[in-house]
């Protein structure tokens, strides 16, 4: 290691330490049942798992949170809980990690979203998901708007981050309110899209869906991640969404970057893959982290890439750790 790259290093975290963080989107909880087959069910060809532990992480939106807290910044989540027990699992799981909540809405009418995987020597069985996908009534939709609103003009947020998972919290109308309030006290908006919403980001400082989404809203057909297909879709998005940065994963092949004319893929590094899932939370976070604190595109993508890239080396999904992702930046300014 030599002194520079450790001092880039420093700088860089030091940084986003100093960030204030806002994330909005679909919260979920991803639950775990860990056990053993011994035998198929007598009443259907399926196995009798017998359960031995359990544990609870957070998910979607929660989980960009707790990758932005992973790295030291100030974190706020925003978005929906039901009025049930995996709720008060969520407050309970967002106090241990101290991300702050008070964003959180309750709608009675809808369950907290859970994915339960059931897993026996690490290889996942099955999966249940406990969900609503139907938009917020009015009523909540205002409230919502309204705190989200106020708590950005008063804290001034430095980023502010949409993670979409097409759940019901967001809409075009909560995110083109949110967001062009965010822009004018001068945060950075950044956006992991889905489907249904993927049209209404406009304007934003990163955008960021992997290779299918962008493919399925644009009708484009994709074989091997040729340059062309990722250049056209760069190109749609910019014309339609006027993205500054556009960032479109592509799973263990790395990352296409494109701002303004210049555009480029950063390929994956080698890795053990044991679970994808997580993989694009920790690339927005990371991403959104670098670029507020460097405005650097092609830094950016690759501190990004090697984030996403590190947590798929894990079982389930994991935040960034810290530490280990230090280390591998601080291999990659050495060489640079």
């Amino acid at each position: 290691m030599t002194s520079n790259s450790n001092q880039s290093t420093v700088t860089l975290l030091q940084k986003i330490e100093q960030l204030k963080v806002l994330v909005i989107g679909d919260l979920m909880i991803d639950a775990y049942l860990y056990g053993t087959v011994h035998r198929i069910s007598p009443e259907a060809p399926v196995p009798i798992v017998q359960i031995e532990s359990k544990e609870n992480r957070l998910g979607g939106a929660a989980n960009v949170a707790l990758n932005c807290k992973a790295l030291g910044a100030n974190v706020t989540i925003a978005g929906l809980v039901g009025e049930d027990e995996a709720a008060k699992e969520m407050r309970k799981l967002l106090a241990t990690h101290d991300i702050a909540a008070q964003l959180l809405m309750t709608d009675v009418d809808r369950p907290t979203t859970i994915k339960t995987r059931v897993l026996s020597r690490q290889q996942q069985l099955f999966r249940m998901d406990e969900e609503h996908f139907s938009m917020l009534p009015l009523n909540i939709e205002h409230q919502f708007i309204d705190g989200l609103l106020k708590y950005i003009q008063i804290e001034k947020p430095d980023v502010v981050i949409f993670e979409d998972y097409d759940k019901g919290c967001l809409n075009p109308h909560i995110i083109q309110k949110v967001s062009e309030h965010a822009k004018r006290v001068g945060s950075l908006v950044t956006v992991d899209p889905k489907f249904n919403n993927f049209h209404a980001y406009k304007g934003v400082d990163i955008f960021k869906p992997n290779l299918k989404e962008v493919c399925d809203a644009y009708k484009l057909v994709y074989n091997r991640y040729p340059m062309e297909v990722l250049s056209t879709a760069a190109t749609r998005i910019k014309e339609e969404l006027e993205a500054n940065l556009i960032l479109i994963t592509l799973s263990e092949q790395g990352v296409f970057v494109q701002e303004g004319e210049e555009s480029t893929i950063i390929p994956g590094r080698k890795r053990n893959i044991a679970d994808v899932s997580g993989a694009g939370d920790t690339v927005i976070a990371v991403a959104s982290l670098v670029y507020a604190v460097t405005k650097d595109s092609k830094l950016t993508a690759q501190l990004a890439n090697v984030a996403g890239g590190m947590v798929c080396e894990y079982a389930g999904v994991v935040p960034i750790d810290k530490t280990l992702w230090q280390q591998e930046i601080e291999s990659f300014f050495e060489n640079k």
